[in-house]
C-alpha cells in the first residue's frame, strides 16, 4: 500500500501493517500537506512500516516511484494486490510551480451544485480568495502523471494481461471554501448525500479481457468492488461474516443485469457537526434526508426523487408521494439504529487539551502493549440491557439478524454480570 491510510493510527492494530498489506508507505492522516514535512497538527506523519522516513519532494509523485519501484522489485513468482490512495486532489491544495504557471489562466465556469449550503459558502469564500479551479487542475494534472507512471510500469513489467487495473474517487469533489472540484450536472458535493456526493467516477482495464471503450450503466458500489475482483481473478473470498457486496464481474463482461440484493444507505456528517444527511435508494426512488439538530430541536427535510428518470435530483416528489417518504425514512431510521453508539457521528476537532505527538509514527501502540480482547464499551454491552426499554435506538447488533434479538439468539453476554455498569 502507497498513500493515505486515515483509518486508524492509535493503536498497532489499526495499522495497515495488521491489516493485510506486506508493505506500508505513506500517511496515516489525510491533509498532511504535498510538500515535506508531511505533517497532521504539527507532527510528522511519513512513515514505511511504522518507520518514520525524510524522503523529499512532491507527495503525488513520491507516491508513484515508490508503487513503480515496488513493481520493478517485486517476487515475480507471487501475484500481488496493490492499492495506492493518493492524497490528491484533497485539500488543502498545492502543486508543483511548473503546473501551477500551466493552469493560472483558468477561468472558473463552474455552475451552482444546488446544495445551499455549499453552494453560499463558495461564494462567502470568493471574497476571501480567488478560485481554487486552477489550482485543482494543477493538483489533478500532476495525479495524471503519477498514475501514467504506474501504468507504464505495468506494461515495461511485461504484465498487463494478467493484471486487473480498478481508479475511483472515494467521494464527491469538495465545492465549498477550498475546494476546486466540479461535479455538474450532478447535484451537490462532499458533505452531502446528493448525487454529486456519492456517485463518483471510476474506471476498470484488464487487457485482453475487458473491450475498451464500454460503460456500466448499473448500480454498483464500494460494497461490490471485493466480490466483483474476487470473481473476475478466480481468487476466492476467505471472508467469515456475512457481506452486502454483489458480484458485478458478468455484468461487466457480459452486460448481465445484476439487481440489488437490497437498499443502499449512506450518511454524510461532513464539514458541519450538527447538520449532516442521510440517503436511501434502490433502482427507482431516492430519499434524501438533511438533518439539523442543535441542543433544543432536530428539524429533518425530506427530499424524494426518482433517481432513474431525474438522474440530477431536479425535481422534489416528496409532497406527491408522503407514503414512499414515511416508508424510506423508517428505513433509514432502522439502519441509523444498528449502529453502534459512537459510530455515526464525525469529530473533526481534537478535544479541550489534548496535545498532538512530535512524530506519529511513534504514537501507535504496539500489540504487545494492549490486552488480547477488544474492549467492550459502554455502546457494546450496556444497551443489550437498556434494549428492553429503549427499543431499537442506538443498539449494537453483529452477526444477527433482525428478530433475533428480540427472541434471545443473539445474547454475547449475560445481563446480570453488567447490572452495575447501568445508571
Amino acid at each position: 500500500m502507497f498513500g493515505k491510510w486515515h483509518l486508524g493510527h492509535s493503536q498497532e492494530i489499526f495499522h495497515p501493517n495488521q491489516r493485510g498489506f506486506d508493505d506500508f508507505y505513506g500517511h496515516l492522516h489525510t491533509e498532511v500537506g504535498y510538500f515535506p514535512p508531511f505533517s497532521n497538527q504539527g507532527g510528522i506523519d511519513f512513515q514505511k512500516n511504522g518507520v518514520t522516513i525524510d524522503d523529499q519532494g512532491y507527495s503525488t509523485f513520491l507516491l508513484a516511484r515508490e508503487a513503480s519501484n515496488w513493481i520493478n522489485s517485486r517476487d515475480k513468482e507471487k501475484p500481488f494486490f496493490m492499492y495506492i490512495p493518493f492524497l490528491a486532489p484533497h485539500t488543502p491544495l498545492e502543486a508543483p510551480k511548473k503546473l501551477i504557471e500551466k493552469y493560472k489562466t483558468l477561468e472558473d465556469t463552474r455552475k451552482p451544485t444546488r446544495n445551499l449550503t455549499a453552494d453560499s459558502a463558495r461564494e462567502r469564500s470568493k471574497t476571501l480568495a480567488p478560485s481554487a479551479r486552477p489550482l485543482y487542475a494543477a493538483v489533478v494534472d500532476a495525479l495524471d502523471q503519477a498514475i501514467g507512471e504506474i501504468l507504464l510500469s505495468i506494461e515495461e513489467a511485461g504484465i498487463e494481461e494478467e493484471t486487473i487495473i480498478l481508479f475511483s474517487s472515494d467521494n464527491g469533489g469538495a465545492t465549498y471554501g477550498g475546494g476546486g472540484a466540479d461535479n455538474f450536472p450532478l447535484r451537490g458535493g462532499k458533505g452531502d448525500t446528493f448525487e454529486g456526493s456519492i456517485r463518483v467516477v471510476a474506471a476498470l482495464k484488464w487487457k485482453g479481457k475487458i473491450q475498451a471503450g464500454i460503460s456500466l450503466d448499473q448500480i454498483m458500489t464500494v460494497m461490490d468492488v471485493f466480490p466483483t475482483l474476487s470473481s473476475a481473478s478466480g481468487i476466492s473470498m476467505k471472508n467469515t461474516k456475512m457481506i452486502d457486496g454483489r458480484d458485478m464481474w458478468p455484468a461487466i463482461v457480459n452486460q448481465e443485469i445484476i439487481p440489488l440484493k437490497k437498499d443502499i444507505f449512506f450518511v454524510s456528517e461532513i464539514p458541519n457537526y450538527g447538520q449532516f444527511q442521510t440517503t436511501v435508494f434502490n433502482d427507482k426512488w431516492k430519499l434524501v434526508q438533511s438533518i439539523s439538530s442543535s441542543l433544543l430541536e432536530i428539524k429533518i427535510e425530506n427530499k424524494l426523487f426518482n433517481i432513474t428518470n431525474d438522474p440530477y435530483e431536479y425535481q422534489d416528489l416528496s409532497s406527491q408521494n408522503p407514503n414512499i417518504v414515511k416508508e424510506m425514512a423508517e428505513k433509514i431510521r432502522n439502519w441509523r439504529a444498528l449502529h453502534p453508539i459512537a459510530g455515526t457521528r464525525t469529530l473533526l476537532v481534537p478535544p479541550p487539551g489534548w496535545r498532538a505527538p512530535k512524530d506519529w509514527a511513534t504514537y501507535t501502540i504496539p500489540i504487545n502493549e494492549l490486552q488480547n480482547d477488544a474492549s467492550l464499551g459502554f455502546g457494546a454491552h450496556a444497551h443489550q440491557i437498556l434494549d428492553s426499554y429503549l427499543k431499537d435506538h442506538g443498539r449494537i447488533i453483529y452477526d444477527c439478524k433482525p428478530g433475533e434479538w428480540e427472541i434471545g439468539k443473539c445474547k454475547p453476554f449475560e445481563m446480570s454480570n453488567h447490572q452495575d455498569h447501568i445508571h
